[in-house]
């Protein structure tokens, strides 16, 4: 991600919840990025990440409102710690 200090991390799990959220997210004209460090290192040659695991950045000056989406959408994704 080449410009991950303009994003933040909103949620990290499977890659169909992923591209779900993802989807209510363009609805709402939230812009976001998925970074997939397992398929990132297979693809390299090393290992990395975790297999299943896929995380979902967006523009931090919507982190709030995709923050409410995401855990509204997997509420059992999130500790009452988030």
């Amino acid at each position: 991600m080449s410009t991950e200090e303009s994003y933040e991390r909103v949620y990290t799990g499977s890659e169909t919840n992923v591209q779900y959220l993802q989807e209510i997210f363009d609805k709402s004209g939230i812009s976001s990025r998925v970074r997939n460090d397992f398929d990132s290192g297979l693809r390299a040659g090393f290992g990395g990440g975790l297999p299943g695991q896929v995380q979902l950045f967006v523009i931090k000056s919507h982190y709030d409102e995709a923050l409410k989406i995401a855990k509204s959408t997997f509420p059992k994704d999130y500790t009452d710690d988030e």
